[in-house]
């Protein structure tokens, strides 16, 4: 009866050691504060781990990708401790998808959550001179198109909000559109890439058929929402990351719409500006600065 008591005792405490630990991690990992309402939608929600140290703490925004079709503002503890380890708080944003809004919606409320972000720096201790993009696919494109914009802030505005600045430090993106216009691309890319539901949903039309039908309807929006139209020598920092398939015409729809050639086009236009930029593409293009978007960002929120 001893030796059965000694065992269920020890496999009690160590159950309970294990449950502990495992209820830790999720914890530890919990958004500091979570699903906070940045605008009126329902998608209009971010959430955001606030870093320690002294003074206030640079921010690095997420926005997601999928298209501006799916995806949400899920992050794991691999996305955001390196930077929390920094001292370098992280937001992750969720945003209106086209299948409810299209164009300006998704990326006019991401900037949108940018202004937001900068109005809550006391609340935050956030270091409103420090805030960095970051994204992959359509959040790169959004990213990029925020970096390259001009400053969104509107001094008359009755909505607190929009009196905030849109303007960041830099940005650090992957397997980004530059541009989404189907009469830039096609030529950039090959057929391929407007098979991908993106360019045609971006601006609300159900097939690519639709989209170039409606041409002249949507030109403004093709064309306002092309990073790469965008790009001037006052534009901050910019580091892009892309797959080394350099195969051109695309060969489908997912290969064409993160196509290398993005990037490439968007360098050369920023080079011949002024603007710094780097393009990582494995065997093609390095930088001599920076190996990795994490320290790139790190490097321009720190220093």
């Amino acid at each position: 009866m001893k030796i059965q008591h000694v065992t269920l005792l020890v496999v009690t405490i160590l159950f309970t050691i294990a449950s502990a630990s495992a209820q830790e991690k999720p914890a530890s990992f919990k958004a500091t504060h979570a699903n906070v309402a940045y605008g009126p939608h329902s998608a209009n929600v971010l959430d955001i781990w606030i870093a320690e140290g002294e003074g206030p703490r640079p921010l690095l925004v997420y926005i997601h990708g999928g298209g501006w079709i799916g995806g949400n503002k899920k992050r794991s503890p691999a996305n955001v401790q390196p930077f929390l380890d920094q001292g370098i708080s992280y937001a992750s944003v969720e945003y209106r998808l086209t299948g409810v809004a299209s164009l300006p919606a998704p990326v006019h409320d991401a900037a949108r959550a940018i202004q937001f972000l900068r109005s809550k720096a006391k609340d935050w201790n956030l270091n409103s001179d420090r805030i960095a993009l970051t994204g992959g696919s359509a959040g790169a494109c959004t990213s990029m198109w925020i970096l390259c914009h001009d400053d969104l802030a509107d001094p008359q505005s009755t909505d607190p909000i929009l009196r905030e600045s849109s303007r960041v430090t830099a940005a650090a993106v992957a397997g980004g559109q530059t541009s989404i216009d189907p009469k830039v691309i096609e030529p950039w890319l090959g057929e391929n890439v407007l098979k991908h539901n993106m360019i045609n949903r971006a601006v609300g039309e159900a097939t690519i058929a639709d989209a170039l039908m409606n041409y002249e309807k949507h030109r403004d929006l093709y064309v306002e929402f092309s990073p790469f139209n965008h790009v001037s020598k006052d534009d901050p920092p910019l580091l892009m990351s892309y797959g080394s398939n350099m195969k051109l015409p695309s060969e489908n729809a997912g290969h064409g719409i993160h196509h290398p050639v993005y990037g490439i086009k968007m360098k050369e236009k920023a080079d011949g500006v002024g603007q710094e930029c780097h393009l990582l593409i494995k065997g093609v293009s390095e930088s001599k600065q920076y190996t990795s978007a994490n320290q790139f960002l790190i490097d321009k929120l720190l220093h």
